[in-house]
């Protein structure tokens, strides 16, 4: 018979208390302590019915063997974001999770995910929900509204839209995009977080008894002239000719991508298609992790087949796959940042890097376990490329935009070399 840990019972008795008051409570917990049963304890304690869990794909699985290893006494229906659609007689959830939260943090317009969850709370009338996020907030407070302003009763709800809760909540700032002026709404107040503080219960790994740390390690890997020749090509001309494909780089931003991509090997046309020039990154990895069993993350799809092509059948992409065979693994970075366990794999190997702090924060969170003392992750940057750069400013927490782009490369094009 399952049994929760003393620290889990303890948040399910207060889960429980402020949702006989409120119809929500926010779980802040870190990953690894248990959100998922901890969730499933709460509507356990509350004689839920019909548990409606909706989650991210890859991390349905899991859920599901949780489920089953709690045995509960209600009915649950385990589905990702973008099939909730598909759910049918929406009305009759009377407890309802909402994992990973901070996706539909969204500003200053809620986006398609929040609007669908939106709609299937507010049918399902007297439903208690539980949201849960390891990083509520992972950039600004101003990404809290989205999460709770559907949710009667949330503390927000005297603001019908995101623009006049910011008039209390936000320091609305000016900032240049182009040659247009526009509203910055990211200097959300800490008055946020205290009006959410009654319904949010937060759980550390150093509370739960973990003593793991990441170890990052930092290898270089040499691209071909080839492509070091196309980087500069593209940075100095803005377009590459081929004698059936073109690649345009005419405005900042494609060409930031474009480089991007090249740093990694691959190409993605003007056309749509896109091509892998380059197998020196994924030959790498092979070589330097022969013999060890691994997770890989990348960015761009066209550096899965530059993997597919140099591992053959010793990669999966799938978790139940890469749990019960000896192959190794390769995941795309915000897919697979979050809601997944690689306990399995000796290392992780991070064939790209994402632009975005939070990707950097949760991706390489995915190894930690109680026994566990050392995650180690490895950073494969290559010589050419821009992923020294994208790392300096996402593990201090921002993301890398443009204007990071531009200070450092936009107007020299030997800056790489």
């Amino acid at each position: 018979m399952f049994k929760f840990r003393p620290y889990q019972t303890n948040i399910i008795k207060q889960a429980t208390r402020i949702l006989y008051n409120s119809n929500f409570v926010y779980l802040t917990m870190e990953v690894r302590t248990g959100k998922t049963l901890t969730a499933l304890g709460i509507a356990q304690e509350l004689n839920a019915k019909r548990v409606l869990f909706i989650t991210k794909k890859k991390a349905i699985s899991s859920i599901n063997d949780d489920y089953e290893m709690l045995n509960p006494d209600f009915n649950i229906c385990v589905i990702n974001y973008e099939s909730l659609h598909k759910v049918e007689e929406v009305t009759l959830w009377d407890f309802i999770v909402v994992d990973e939260a901070h996706s539909l943090g969204a500003i200053p317009k809620p986006s398609g995910r929040q609007k669908k969850v939106a709609q299937v709370v507010k049918k399902c009338k007297g439903a208690k929900v539980v949201l849960m996020s390891g990083t509520p907030s992972p950039e600004n407070y101003s990404q809290l509204y989205h999460q709770v302003n559907y949710i009667k009763g949330n503390p927000f709800q005297r603001h019908s839209s995101f623009y006049k809760f910011a008039k209390e909540f936000v320091n609305v700032r000016q900032k240049k995009i182009g040659s247009l002026m526009v509203n910055d709404y990211t200097d959300g107040k800490k008055t946020i977080l205290q009006a959410l503080q009654p319904y949010m219960i937060s759980y550390t790994q150093a509370q739960a008894g973990y003593k793991s740390q990441v170890k990052e390690h930092f290898l270089t890997c040499k691209l071909s002239k080839t492509t070091k020749g196309l980087i500069n090509l593209i940075k100095k001309d803005r377009v590459i000719e081929g004698k059936e494909e073109v690649v345009l780089a005419d405005t900042p931003v494609k060409l930031l991508s474009k480089v991007h991509q090249l740093s990694g090997g691959t190409i993605k046309f003007e056309s749509g298609n896109s091509k892998v020039i380059d197998h020196s990154k994924a030959q790498f990895i092979k070589e330097e992790f022969k013999g060890k069993k691994i997770g890989i993350f990348y960015k761009f799809k066209a550096e899965l087949k530059a993997l597919k092509d140099t591992f053959g059948d010793q990669l999966c992409t799938e978790l139940e796959t890469f749990n019960s065979t000896a192959k190794n693994i390769a995941l795309q970075i915000v897919s697979g940042r979050e809601g997944i366990s690689l306990k399995n794999a000796d290392c992780l190997v991070m064939y790209n890097i994402d632009f975005s702090a939070t990707s950097y924060w949760q991706s390489r969170d995915r190894l930690t376990t109680k026994d566990r003392l050392i995650n180690n992750v490895y950073w494969i940057f290559s010589d050419a490329g821009i992923e020294q750069d994208i790392y300096k400013a996402v593990s201090n927490k921002k993301d890398y935009t443009l204007a990071h782009f531009k200070r450092t490369h936009l107007y020299n094009p030997n800056t790489l070399f």
